[in-house]
């Protein structure tokens, strides 16, 4: 294994080094593919998806067998490197015989370098490739990134440093060129259902506007242009309009606080041939006035029955609605303590398919809505997971990305009688150790201040044998997120799932907490006041967590330990900061110490003496302003090139820990970014937080 950018690891703990006996190793756990961006060809019944196995990744293709209704698999791609090199921005030729799909750079930041952890010597550019479903070698077609394939499927429009750019897919020899020069940076390229247009969003810092480029006349529109952030272009089905969601602008835009109210967001419509432009629909003021998006790839989905759906929180929590392009009375079509989230519209506008945790909120299922009736139909059900549906091309499939407790994310089609089919059963390791990892079981219990908070416990094997165990706390990233009762839907929560397993299989008792300001309780748990960077009101489960071990006959109340990565390490570093008699070490993956400096990451104009009093609260919610009080050790992890949280608060953190003579010990991995993009340091990491917890907590 490589520990490249390992610090030899010195500890003081005194504590035995003895372990339980396991049944798999840290290697085995996290050695099965993970499966994303499952995405169905135009026409026919094929589906595809990039698979990462063990930092291999690779496009796969699944195309229905003779008999029609069977499917079998192939992988396509043949990346045999974990070189930290991602795959994404998936895009099927009209006539589903090719894929188009970006390779290398980084798709959550593209306007910054490409990454290298792998200190390739040659570094690494983002470039697009194309590849036949048959099989074959991929041929590479430019630089750029987000191609946009033309529904003749002659050209692909593509971003390029923030503009537009083209490039023919008929002629071998054809020159990329430029298509646009304009200000601002352009995303989100959506061509006409004719081809005759392409629409784009044009981001200028405080505003955005929708663009409308057409080829034939080399002209660009801009349309219905405000002082507002204009997004999510939605063609309708005659491509005679275009839908777009308005946000207004906010002077006081509020990061990592609570944001429940704001000036109503609205859904416009342009007629393309005129360009005017008029509102058909607009949020209530108060609850559901501030935007909040689903899943997927479009927040409109127009309909045949001549219907608008787009999500809402009118009533607190995220669900569907209709409105008509008359500006009628709008009309909710699903209705329940539960969210919405993964959303996917068929192309002939009659029926959408959806992810939600209706009846289960601690999972994800999936659900189909007739546009026409409003009937929402259940498609699954049980103890699994099923998220990011996939309507097929010719209407006869859906394909969704499930797990469960016991295997992780992979492609599987939905039998007319509700089973799953994987798509690659193939692909999962003959060593992935399933059949030894324990269920998870729900926890609900009480906040230091009252509130319900969900999390998951997992129980090691030997937990009945009469001997209180040490035990962990687990605190997601984001924090927009849910942990589930399986494995995850998303790659980092997918492997912190892992670990949480591997810990377990070593006599832990684990306990991952889904705090305040995370997704999948409705609104008011989301926008939790006080929350982050306006109070840390979200120690309140902290210490809620730690109660609830310590009153438990079989945890060792004396060794209770803390890990978390991202929003889950400044979870972490606050609990050793403010309640290190309760939590006795912790392992803090790429936390937030100092919101201050975190908020001028994300807000660049972000001005710490113009609001002294906001300042001042964010330094109070911030672990370095309670160091003082930290006693416990602590492991601290981190990419010295991580774009999402600053190195300089990893740096920061262990200067003022080493003047306190806390025992700080430290991983770091150079040119390595947030999300870790080389599998051999998640092994890393997850190796030396388990010694850790070993050293300290045993």
């Amino acid at each position: 294994m490589n520990f490249a950018g390992r610090l030899f690891l010195w500890s003081s703990c005194l504590v035995s080094t003895f372990l339980s006996a396991q049944s798999f190793t840290l290697d085995q756990v996290l050695s099965a593919p993970f499966s994303s961006q499952l995405s169905a060809a135009p026409v026919g019944g094929a589906f595809a998806w990039v698979t990462n196995l063990q930092g291999r990744r690779n496009l796969w293709v699944a195309t229905k067998n003779v008999d029609g209704k069977s499917y079998g698999s192939r992988q396509l791609t043949n990346y045999s490197e974990d070189d930290g090199i991602e795959i994404g921005d998936i895009a099927w030729t009209p006539d589903g015989e090719s894929l188009v799909y970006a390779r290398g750079g980084d798709f959550e930041f593209p306007e910054k370098p490409a990454p290298n952890p792998d200190l390739l010597s040659g570094g690494v550019d983002q470039q697009i490739w194309i590849i036949s479903t048959h099989g074959g070698e991929p041929r590479k077609l430019t630089t750029g990134l987000a191609p946009a394939v033309s529904p003749a499927g002659d050209e692909i429009a593509y971003l390029l440093k923030g503009q537009i750019w083209e490039l023919s897919l008929r002629d071998p020899n054809a020159k990329p060129e430029q298509t646009l020069h304009t200000r601002g940076s352009a995303s989100s390229l959506l061509w006409s259902p004719d081809g005759k247009a392409l629409a784009f969003v044009s981001d200028r810092g405080d505003h955005s506007f929708i663009g409308l480029y057409t080829p034939a006349t080399k002209s660009l529109h801009y349309l219905d242009p405000g002082t507002d952030h204009d997004g999510d272009p939605a063609w309708s089905l005659d491509g005679k309009s275009i839908a777009f969601v308005r946000v207004p602008y906010s002077k006081h835009e509020a990061l990592f606080g609570p944001k429940r109210t704001g000036l109503p967001w609205s859904i416009r419509v342009v007629d393309v041939e005129s360009g005017k432009g008029r509102e058909i629909w607009r949020a209530k003021e108060g609850r559901g006035s501030v935007f909040h998006a689903s899943q997927g790839q479009s927040q409109i989905h127009w309909t045949s029955a001549g219907s608008i759906i787009f999500p809402w929180e009118a009533d607190g929590w995220l669900h569907l609605y209709s409105a008509g392009l008359d500006g009628g009375d709008t009309k909710l079509l699903t209705s329940g303590d539960f969210e919405v989230d993964s959303v996917a519209g068929s192309r002939d506008g009659k029926s959408l398919v959806y992810s939600s945790n209706q009846n289960n909120i601690d999972r994800r299922h999936i659900w189909k809505l007739d546009a026409a009736s409003g009937r929402v139909t259940e498609l699954t059900r049980g103890e699994g997971i099923e998220t990011a549906p996939a309507l097929s091309g010719d209407g006869e499939a859906i394909a969704v990305l499930r797990s469960d407790a016991r295997v992780p994310i992979r492609p599987a089609i939905i039998a007319p009688n509700s089973d799953l089919r994987d798509l690659a059963p193939q692909a999962e390791p003959a060593t992935f150790p399933a059949a030894s990892l324990v269920l998870p079981q729900q926890v609900i219990f009480s906040s230091a201040d009252g509130i319900r908070i969900h999390g998951q416990l997992f129980l090691p094997k030997n937990v009945s044998d009469g001997h209180p165990q040490p035990a962990i706390v687990f605190f997601h990233g984001g924090s927009r997120r849910q942990m589930l009762l399986g494995w995850h839907y998303m790659e980092y929560y997918s492997n912190a799932y892992g670990m949480n397993q591997y810990l377990a299989s070593r006599g832990y008792i684990v306990l991952s907490v889904n705090y305040r300001s995370g997704i999948g309780y409705g609104e008011e748990f989301r926008e939790a006041i006080n929350y982050g960077a306006t109070g840390a009101s979200e120690f309140n489960d902290v210490l809620g967590a730690g109660l609830y071990l310590r009153g438990r006959s079989d945890v060792d109340a004396a060794h209770i330990g803390v890990w978390g990565g991202s929003y889950g390490g400044y979870l972490t570093a606050l609990a050793l900061a403010r309640a290190s008699e309760m939590f006795a070490a912790g392992v803090d993956l790429h936390g937030v110490h100092d919101w201050n400096l975190e908020l001028s990451n994300w807000l660049p104009a972000y001005d710490p003496s113009a609001d002294p009093q906001a300042t001042r609260t964010a330094w109070l919610s911030s672990p370095l302003s309670s160091v003082n009080t930290w006693r416990s050790p602590v492991l601290l992890i981190q990419g010295d090139d991580d774009r999402n949280v600053q190195f300089s608060q990893t740096v920061q953190l262990a200067e003022a820990l080493r003047r306190q003579r806390v025992d700080v010990e430290e991983l770091i991995f150079p040119d390595e970014i947030h999300d870790f993009l080389l599998h051999r340091d998640w092994l890393a990491a997850y190796s030396a937080g388990a010694d850790f917890f070993a050293k300290c907590l045993k």
